[in-house]
């Protein structure tokens, strides 16, 4: 959530924002009520305690009627102090509830809807039918002639937008995988394998739920928990709850820097009609994620770090790509910028998003309750993200990296984490059912 007190200072800036993202404004000004009143409930409160307090040293002090009379006061005291602090817990979980609906305030982020994103570069050349020599095939298509993605049987056993990556799928999979946590090690990044359930409390805390509600996967009755979307959710909730030390480097503050695995699940509701061929918008995939806390003041500096090994990922991929400022309608509830890396895709002549970096600053951590003890007092902490691989990743290797014979090259940095493959050719025997 964002600071109370940057909206009663700056609410103008704060409506702004969510016009920016293409949401009422106009929750402000109720957040601002609501505000006004707990505040006061609060202080009505407090007064009557003291009243009580100092009635209850009275009473020690007296005897006979007096003390009949003063008790009697006491009791219809009592009965206020209990009402009032009843309309504080009321005022607090109104004030709460709509505070949760304010989304983080946008830093740069140009405003507008999905389609309004900036380029800021692209990079490579796009392949294309001229360029290739031969028309490129889809990544599906590829797939099933390879015998690496089975969407067929994925159906079969776990319904639509499932499907099995087998032999060098599985190991490309598996490879981006361990090539990324390559990359992020030398960087810094300590390796986690997190867990793919989390509570409730930690998805509200990263903003997941709420606007995305219909995105992600609850279980009901006693577990009472979310199957994540990402490994952001349970490295946010790391350290919830928690005073972080920050190490000292070169004169400054560092960053703590994580780099999540773990399997990801996504409901894809909306996506009717959308990529419904092969592993694009699927219900299951895994994902390496860089998650970062810092001081406040490194967040814009962490972010660009981030994006650039993402960039240097791609590139090391040989994938042509291009790299968009995300519109402010189209951010996470909890990021206040966004970059996205998108791939070619000379199948579809369209690119495709492969990684996306989010500055969240201190909006999931004052949810979290992390802190920074500093000279000037306890601080709520900045966090950050950013995907270094994805099971996406395949579908632009393959895309862009065919052959016109039907084989695909394999990436010259990314052989070294597939056993040393530097060609995906097809299957030369027959399997079960002549496949």
């Amino acid at each position: 959530m964002i600071d109370i007190k940057f909206v009663r200072t700056n609410p103008e800036v704060v409506k702004a924002s969510q016009v920016a993202r293409q949401e009422d404004p106009n929750i402000v000004d109720e957040l601002l009520r609501l505000d006004d009143k707990k505040r006061a409930v609060r202080q009505e409160f407090d007064e009557l305690r003291r009243q009580q307090g100092e009635i209850g040293k009275k009473i020690a002090a007296l005897s006979g009627d007096e003390k009949v009379k003063l008790l009697e006061s006491v009791a219809e005291l009592a009965k206020q102090v209990s009402d009032a602090k009843d309309a504080v817990a009321k005022s607090e979980e109104e004030f709460d509830d709509t505070m949760l609906r304010i989304q983080n305030v946008i830093e740069g982020a140009p405003s507008g809807g999905e389609e309004d994103f900036v380029v800021l570069k692209e990079v490579g050349e796009r392949n294309t039918e001229k360029s290739m020599g031969f028309k490129p095939k889809a990544h599906w298509e590829l797939g099933e002639a390879l015998d690496i993605i089975d969407t067929k049987r994925g159906s079969k056993v776990g319904g639509s937008r499932f499907y099995f990556l087998k032999g060098l799928g599985a190991r490309l999979d598996l490879g981006l995988a361990n090539m990324a946590l390559e990359l992020a090690v030398e960087n810094g990044f300590t390796p986690m394998i997190t867990p793919t359930l989390v509570r409730p409390e930690i998805m509200r805390g990263t903003g997941f739920i709420g606007r995305h509600d219909s995105e992600v996967y609850r279980l009901g009755g006693e577990d009472d928990s979310y199957l994540v979307g990402t490994s952001e959710v349970a490295l946010a909730g790391y350290h919830q709850d928690e005073f972080i030390e920050f190490p000292e480097a070169n004169g400054g503050l560092e960053a703590l820097r994580y780099a999540g695995f773990s399997a990801c699940y996504r409901r894809e509701a909306g996506a009717a009609g959308k990529d419904t061929r092969g592993i694009i918008r699927v219900h299951q995939f895994h994902k390496l994620e860089m998650f970062v806390y810092c001081p406040e003041e490194r967040a814009d500096e962490e972010h660009q770090r981030l994006l650039k090994m993402e960039e240097q990922m791609i590139r090391d991929l040989e994938l042509p790509y291009r790299v968009i400022d995300t519109a402010a309608g189209d951010l996470g509830s909890s990021a206040a910028r966004k970059f996205d890396c998108e791939a070619w895709l000379p199948s579809e002549n369209r690119f495709l998003e492969l990684t996306s970096t989010s500055n969240c600053t201190t909006f999931q951590a004052r949810r979290l309750n992390i802190r920074t003890k500093s000279a000037d007092g306890n601080k709520t902490v900045a966090t950050l993200n950013g995907t270094l691989a994805t099971t996406r990743w395949i579908v632009a290797i393959l895309e862009n990296h065919q052959q016109p014979d039907g084989t695909v090259i394999i990436p010259e940095k990314l052989r070294p984490f597939v056993g040393g493959v530097s060609l995906i050719e097809p299957p030369t025997t027959k399997g079960v059912n002549g496949k």
